[in-house]
C-alpha cells in the first residue's frame, strides 16, 4: 500500500492539534443562528470580503465600501471579484479535473491583467502541478484543512501563472475547503485571515517553500491560525446582519483594458 505522501504533515510539532483547533472554531462559527435564515447573503459579503483581501495581499489594496460601491475598476480587484463569485460553480469539478479549474481560474483572475495569450496556461515546467492534481484528486487522505493549506503553499511557491497568480492559489485553497466539506456553503474568508497577518502570511509561505520540517510546520500553522481568523469575521458578519447593519453585496462589475503584469517565478516545496 503507497503511503499518504501529506501524513507526516500532521505529525510536525502542533500541527494536529492546531487543525483540530481551527476546526473546532469553524464548527462552532458555523452554528450561528444568522446562518438559518440569511446564509445566502452572509454567503455573498463573504465573496465580497474574500476578493477584497486577496486583491490586497496581491498589492491592490481598496476599501471595502468603495468596491461595494462598484467605484473601483482595477483590474486585479475585478479579477478576485470574478474569482470569487465563480468558487461555488467550481467546487465539484476541482475535486475531479483541478488542472482545468486552475486555468478557468487564472482567465477569471488576470482577464485585462496579462495578454489575453497567456490567459489559463501555465509557464514552464507542469509536472509539480500533475503532482498537485493528483493529491486533490484522491492522493492523500489528510484532513481538506492540511491539503487546503499544501495547495495554497505549493502554488503560492510554483506561480505557475501570469499575472495575479496568488489569486488563483487562494480562490484554489478555498476551493479545497468547500471541496472536502469543511466550508461547503463557502462561508470562510481565509483570505482575510491572511491579510490579518500579513507579514507572518508572507514569511510563512516563504518558509513553506524551503520544504525543511520548520519552514512546513511554520506554514501549515500560520493556515490554521488564518482558518480560526475567517470563523471570527463569519460570526461578526452574522452578528451584522441579525443586527440590520450589513448591506449585501454588490454585483460584479468588469472592467477590461489594462497592461499586463509582471511576476517572479517562484521555487516549489513538498511535493
Amino acid at each position: 500500500m503507497t503511503a499518504d505522501p501529506l501524513a507526516p504533515l500532521l505529525d510536525l510539532a502542533d500541527v494536529r492539534d492546531a487543525v483540530n483547533a481551527a476546526r473546532d472554531r469553524v464548527d462552532q462559527a458555523m452554528r450561528h443562528r444568522a446562518l438559518r435564515r440569511q446564509g445566502g447573503q452572509v454567503a455573498a459579503e463573504v465573496s465580497l470580503r474574500s476578493a477584497v483581501a486577496s486583491a490586497a495581499l496581491e498589492g491592490y489594496a481598496h476599501e471595502r465600501e468603495a468596491v461595494r460601491a462598484g467605484t473601483v475598476t482595477d483590474p486585479v480587484l475585478q479579477g478576485a471579484l470574478r474569482v470569487a463569485g465563480a468558487l461555488p460553480g467550481l467546487a465539484d469539478l476541482w475535486a475531479k479535473a483541478p488542472r482545468q479549474v486552475l486555468a478557468k481560474l487564472h482567465v477569471l483572475a488576470a482577464r485585462g491583467a496579462v495578454a489575453p495569450s497567456d490567459l489559463g496556461h501555465p509557464a514552464g515546467p507542469t509536472a509539480r502541478l500533475d503532482a498537485l492534481a493528483a493529491l486533490v484528486t484522491g492522493g492523500t487522505k489528510v484532513p481538506p484543512l492540511v491539503l487546503a493549506a499544501v495547495v495554497h503553499g505549493e502554488l503560492l511557491a510554483l506561480r505557475p501563472f501570469a499575472g495575479p497568480s496568488g489569486v488563483v492559489a487562494r480562490a484554489a485553497a478555498r476551493l479545497t475547503l468547500i471541496s472536502g466539506g469543511f466550508d461547503p456553503r463557502g462561508l470562510l474568508a481565509v483570505e482575510v485571515g491572511h491579510l490579518t497577518r500579513q507579514p507572518e502570511y508572507v514569511g510563512a509561505a516563504g518558509a513553506f517553500a524551503t520544504g525543511t520540517p520548520d519552514g512546513l510546520r511554520s506554514w501549515l500553522r500560520h493556515y490554521c491560525t488564518a482558518v480560526t481568523t475567517s470563523a471570527d469575521e463569519l460570526e461578526s458578519v452574522c452578528a451584522a446582519f441579525l443586527d440590520g447593519a450589513a448591506p449585501p453585496a454588490p454585483p460584479l462589475r468588469v472592467d477590461q483594458g489594462q497592461p499586463p503584469l509582471r511576476v517572479d517565478q517562484g521555487h516549489t516545496a513538498v511535493l
